[in-house]
């Protein structure tokens, strides 16, 4: 069986996605970079070091679970709510609909910015709790790396095991912020094509 040529056409779209989440991507990075280092270079606060960490691995595992209730949903159920004009269940068809675009986001996009900002966090931490326990440099380094990697991969476990076992639960809540979202920002996110 042969491979399907894509058309020109097609090509195109597909590279201009691309470069629009590479954009995306770049934009987010610099964003959450920035703050990230801001909180830690202004507040030199080991505490809220630590909260903004926790708070990125959470944006980080929110995210996961979104993208993977959007590859493992059914549209059906979110047909009948939308028909209904129920809040939320238009972009939750939607993003069952883009299940690929939506996972790419959640979990290429946000995935990897939260995880190499949460990495550099952890760097940082490590520089400020060195500061207090000097000489011990390489082992804090290791300990901090070694824990942020287990709480990380421990909770996306978790929360793909309940992304795919309630993922219209998932998709239902993520459908309702979009909705409103988009009513705020007055910008759909996602199009029925």
């Amino acid at each position: 069986m042969g491979h399907s040529v894509k058309r020109p056409k097609e090509q195109k779209e597909n590279l201009n996605r691309i470069l629009r989440v590479a954009l995306l991507t770049f934009s987010l990075a610099l964003f959450f970079t920035f703050l990230s280092e801001y909180f830690i270079v202004r507040t030199k606060s080991i505490v809220i070091s630590i909260v903004f960490l926790v708070f990125i691995i959470f944006v980080h595992i929110i995210f996961d679970v979104i993208g993977i209730a959007a590859t493992a949903a059914e549209e059906a159920p979110f047909h009948a709510k939308a028909s209904k004009k129920i809040k939320g269940a238009r972009e939750s068809y939607l993003m069952v609909r883009n299940a690929d675009k939506v996972a790419n986001f959640c979990n290429d996009v946000i995935g990897d910015i939260t995880g190499t900002i949460g990495g550099a966090l952890g760097i940082s931490l490590a520089r400020q709790i060195s500061e207090i326990f000097t000489g011990k440099e390489l082992l804090i380094n290791i300990l901090i790396t070694s824990l942020i990697a287990a709480v990380t991969v421990a909770s996306k476990g978790l929360g793909k095991k309940f992304a795919i076992e309630r993922a219209e639960d998932v998709l239902e809540v993520a459908g309702i912020i979009l909705y409103q979202i988009e009513k705020n920002i007055k910008v759909k996110i996602l199009k029925d094509h």
